[in-house]
């Protein structure tokens, strides 16, 4: 029987991405040795490198190679076994999960699709003012729940509008318009999902990673991220909504007003279930919004938790999975309960195993020497300015992203860059956010984002139409980010001028 190693469909990136991978480990192991009498390092380093290679070629499934240093980790002596395993669990895991419930309720209910016609209702039946309103409910939707499900949601209410303007005004007029629309789409799901620390896979890998590499540091509540991020949002999406209605929007035609009122009714009167879970979805919100203390400029508004006689022991975790519990306990108007666990099945289970390879790899980084061996070789960036610092990180994970998982493209750089930060004397802040929120910034490639790869997938967009705006939008991306973070650092304590304590070694 002749044995094969790689299925027929295994691109040749796939193919050499598994051979690579280990081959540059064992050159690690065995030719590299920064601190003699320390193997830690080496080690850490190789298993780091064999992760890289495999989940930038997704030679296996990325969440299989999130599980290596649970394996490998312990064997090398680098972490102990308990230490490692528990890094895959944690309160994070847990703010994504109680998230992610409640947006599983929202799609089994259809009450996000309730909340999408409600809003294109309100934006008007005029070219522009569609495109606005398709990218504005995009982006409030990806706030909440996956970027993917929101895509698959909205992808077909666009195809119906855009097959009646063909019907009426023929397929070629409609053509540039029917682009225009479906990369608003794809790119308001990507824009919105910066706004929240469940929006995108990113945002809550870097609130891990950075608790890990320091933990001493103040918390970074959902609060506080999202008063920093939604303004960077909002001005990112009206400069793409301005942008593609010049490119695509130039077209002058009328459709039946009550278009949108139409599918509105015809998903009947709210039942008691949705009223349910419309309740749930914004005592959630309420709740994070409020939990800690937020302070911006003299502005201070106590938190709910300071009530409470430990306040500390309250995270965003907690409220997420005590507020999404309750739809498992709410009896359904018919049988069962809002939610049942059946419905559950659907939990990203490879995302949580994929943010557990990223921390049990940061918690490495740190136990082992690593990060700090890294950091003492970038001592030299100490000199740049922090615009310089910011375009530059943004500008390499953007187009890094446009062929990498951005979640894993995260977990990757993560750990390095706290450690460079650290190493030059800046704030690890000022590394860390232009890349969390740069991973969510590809906008020119199919494969960069799933958003992407949906409207590929009608047929209806060449990847060389993608590609060429996505550039353009990328550019703009990066001057966004820059010019956000540095008006807007200040929200998450960033201060440009000076390290703080927290991130000095002792």
């Amino acid at each position: 029987m002749k044995l094969k190693i790689f299925k027929t469909e295994y691109t040749l990136l796939q193919k050499s991405g598994f051979i690579l991978g280990p081959l540059l480990a064992i050159i690690i192991f065995t030719g590299f040795n920064p601190s003699p009498g320390h193997p830690q390092i080496q080690y850490t380093a190789g298993i780091a490198v064999l992760m890289a290679a495999w989940w930038i070629s997704e030679a296996v499934p990325l969440a299989v190679t999130a599980l290596i240093p649970v394996a490998f980790f312990p064997l090398l002596g680098v972490m102990d076994g308990k230490d490692v395993s528990s890094l895959y669990i944690n309160d994070v895991i847990f703010l994504f999960l109680g998230g992610f419930i409640v947006a599983l309720a929202m799609e089994k209910w259809a009450l996000h699709k309730r909340i999408a016609i409600f809003a294109l209702m309100i934006f008007g039946v005029k070219p522009k003012k569609i495109l606005l309103g398709f990218m504005v409910t995009s982006a409030f939707l990806s706030m909440w729940i996956s970027n993917t499900a929101t895509a698959m949601m909205m992808v077909p209410i666009a195809l119906s509008v855009i097959i009646k303007l063909e019907s009426s005004l023929g397929v070629d007029k409609m053509k540039k318009y029917s682009i225009g629309l479906l990369l608003g789409i794809a790119y308001s799901c990507s824009i919105g999902g910066i706004s929240t620390l469940i929006g995108t896979p990113p945002n809550a890998a870097f609130l891990r990673i950075f608790s890990i590499s320091f933990p001493d540091a103040p918390e970074i509540s959902f609060a506080k991220w999202f008063f920093f991020a939604l303004p960077i949002s909002i001005s990112f999406l009206l400069i793409v909504w301005a942008i593609l209605s010049f490119l695509f929007a130039r077209i002058k035609f009328s459709i039946n007003p009550t278009l949108f009122r139409e599918q509105y009714k015809s998903l009947g009167k709210m039942e008691y279930e949705e009223k349910i879970v419309l309740f749930i979805f914004l005592s959630l919100a309420l709740l994070w919004l409020s939990r800690a203390n937020i302070d911006i400029g003299i502005i201070h508004i106590p938190g709910w938790s300071s009530l409470f006689e430990h306040p500390e022991y309250l995270n965003d975790g907690v409220v997420a999975i005590l507020v999404s519990s309750f739809l498992f306990i709410i009896p359904a108007r018919e049988k069962g309960s809002i939610m049942e666990w059946e419905n559950a099945s659907r939990l990203p289970w490879g995302i949580v195993l994929l943010f557990g390879g990223g921390f049990a790899l940061a918690g490495a980084f740190k136990e082992s020497g690593l990060s700090e061996w890294l950091g003492s070789h970038f001592y030299q960036l100490e000199s740049y300015s922090p615009i310089m610092i910011i375009s530059v990180i943004c500008t390499m994970i953007t187009f890094l992203t446009e062929l990498t998982s951005n979640i894993a493209t995260s977990q990757m750089i993560l750990p390095i860059l706290a450690a460079m930060g650290t190493a030059i004397g800046k704030n690890p802040l000022l590394l860390m956010i232009p890349a969390t929120l740069a991973s969510s910034f590809a906008f020119m490639m199919p494969v960069a984002t799933p958003p992407n790869a949906i409207i590929f997938g009608t047929k209806r967009i060449r990847i060389i139409d993608m590609a060429k705006v996505g550039l353009l939008i990328n550019l703009i991306g990066i001057a966004v980010l820059t010019i956000g973070i540095l008006i807007l650092g200040s929200v998450l304590g960033i201060n440009f001028n000076e390290i703080p304590d927290w991130a000095i070694a002792k």
